[in-house]
């Protein structure tokens, strides 16, 4: 017999509990695999400030995005692609990094074989590819512009420009206040805006339309979170930022700043740049400073989607930062190996805090969900090692499945769990893969009603064979534990397993919180729930009150 584990609280999700402590230098890998670039960092952590030194980078300008007519990526940009890992991998293993952690962003999100490309990298790199959502990918950009500049307090503007997305960040220094990410890119406006060299009037006054129209939104939606007292601060991250504040600074002081990181640009010396891109050739664009022949195609595109924000947000001015989405992996990184606890502590359990806020959103009944999450917690604890081999990871999953798994609720009774696959598949869920979210939608999906089956299009959705074993392996233990709060009144104090292997059968010992209470509805609700478990695990569960003494 097996002890059961901590009743649910904050910290039993604590990483300290499940790291073990980190007192000397590691050498670690941060991948991003971008749009127009797949861009890698090494780092040396040093645990004990903690803080990271780059030691060495790694860029390769791929061209994923190239697939706006089909939808697909194309079979040169993937062979591309999988060369540019390839040889991250190689740097990364002669540095002896002992982690490489890769994410994708817009490209790879948006293509309609998007995951082949990830399980193609998987099977020829060896690489696994973490696919983000746009608004976790400024999370993380927010995370890695922490790690290079001190924010003091003042509320700053982070403007990242990608070949695919535009993320707009609002932050202190302390917990972002708006994170957004929209559909406009430097190599996707080129693809779909320049058509004629240089760019012809009309092509010029569609673009800049498109990028305003485009952008009003999240930068109203960002100033919203002003006070009107806060004077607004801008930074820009990326290579396109980087680009232009080089040729900005050249026409200035006639020499570029190495490094840039902290130089200022004005509105003023951006229009004057964009107003020279677009009289220029591309042959006239190479001969600009610090600009290479890919990036030469798309500059003013990424110009005007500069210019057009800084002037949304009412920026006059904006300083480059270095740092952007693959030091914010690294910290990321550093944060799920508790490496940190200062300033940026209140990240490392962003993933709670997200799962908390999306079921208040959705006026999630909490005691009946913590109470949920109790028991698939003890549950899961208590039969590891004997009926699944599963760790924190997946531990972490089903927590957030338990806690969110009613929000469908909020849209109606009926099939609600059909709704609450969609409201946290598309929730916004911070700290988490894209493959990770699929995961706790599904889990939310099958905590009633029918199985997992190849049919439902929310179950394909499952991108690897690992995501499809954790769904069928943890929601049956999510049915038993939504079935033993069926009263949700807080009826079972507590739950302990024994698991009879000769037997194959697996008894499960209620103690009720009144003594009194015979728990009938408890006791009927699990032996009608556990039909999935027992066909999935292969035994017999029995369920019985432990005796009153």
């Amino acid at each position: 017999m097996v002890d059961t584990a901590p009743r649910f609280t904050p910290k039993a999700f604590d990483l300290k509990d499940f790291s073990p402590p980190l007192d000397h230098d590691r050498i670690l890998a941060a991948i991003d695999v971008g749009t127009n670039s797949i861009h890698m960092v090494v780092v040396r952590i040093q645990p004990s400030i903690p803080a990271f030194t780059i030691v060495d980078k790694e860029k390769d300008t791929v061209r994923l995005g190239d697939f706006e007519k089909t939808g697909n990526l194309t079979d040169d940009a993937i062979r591309r692609g999988i060369s540019a890992l390839k040889r991250c991998k190689a740097i990364a293993s002669s540095l002896q990094a002992e982690d490489i952690v890769a994410v994708a962003t817009s490209a790879v999100r948006e293509a309609g074989n998007g995951w082949e490309f990830i399980q193609r990298a998987e099977r020829e790199v060896g690489l696994a590819i973490n696919l983000i959502s746009g608004t976790e990918e400024a999370r993380r950009i927010y995370l890695g512009v922490l790690s290079g500049m001190e924010l003091q307090g003042q509320p700053h503007a982070i403007i990242d420009i990608g070949g695919g997305s535009t993320e707009l960040i609002l932050g202190d220094g302390q917990a972002h206040r708006f994170l957004s990410s929209t559909k406009v890119g430097a190599v996707r406006l080129s693809a779909q805006f320049v058509h004629s060299d240089p760019i012809s009037d009309q092509d010029y006054t569609y673009l800049c339309a498109y990028v305003r129209g485009m952008l009003e939104r999240p930068a109203g939606e960002l100033k919203n979170h002003l006070s009107s007292e806060e004077t607004l601060r801008a930074i820009g991250t990326s290579g396109t930022i980087e680009c232009l504040a080089a040729i900005a600074a050249d026409e200035a002081l006639g020499f570029i700043p190495d490094p840039l990181n902290g130089y200022q640009m004005s509105l003023a010396a951006l229009k004057k740049i964009v107003d020279r891109l677009r009289q220029m050739s591309y042959e006239q664009r190479l001969s600009l400073p610090e600009i290479s022949d890919r990036r030469a195609e798309i500059i003013l595109a990424g110009a005007i989607i500069l210019q057009e924000s800084m002037a949304l947000l009412g920026a006059e001015s904006i300083t480059v930062c270095e740092r952007a989405l693959r030091e914010g992996v690294v910290v990321d990184w550093m944060l799920s190996h508790s490496l940190i606890e200062d300033r940026l502590q209140y990240q490392g359990s962003v993933r709670q805090r997200s799962v908390i806020k999306i079921a208040h959103k959705y006026r999630v009944d909490m005691p009946h969900s913590e109470r949920v999450a109790q028991f698939a917690l003890t549950l899961f604890d208590q039969l590891k090692g004997q009926l699944h081999n599963w760790d924190f990871p997946e531990r972490q999953l089903l927590w957030a499945a338990a806690v969110l798994h009613n929000s469908g609720h909020f849209v109606s009774h009926s099939a609600h769990h059909k709704h609450s696959y969609y409201l946290v598949r598309n929730g916004e869920l911070l700290g988490y893969t894209e493959a990770e979210i699929e995961i706790i939608a599904n889990l939310a999906r099958y905590h009633r009603k029918s199985f997992p089956k190849k049919k439902h299009d929310n179950y394909r959705n499952l991108p690897t064979k690992h995501a499809r074993q954790v769904v069928e392996e943890l929601s049956p233990i999510l049915r038993l534990a939504v079935a033993l709060d069926r009263r949700r009144m807080g009826a079972i104090a507590e739950v302990i397993c024994h698991y009879d292997e000769a037997a194959k059968q697996l008894q499960i010992n209620l103690t009720p919180a009144n003594p009194s209470d015979s728990c009938e509805i408890e006791l009927w609700n699990l032996d009608y729930k556990k039909d999935s478990f027992e066909q999935e695990f292969g035994v017999e569960v029995v369920a019985y009150l432990a005796p009153n003494l």
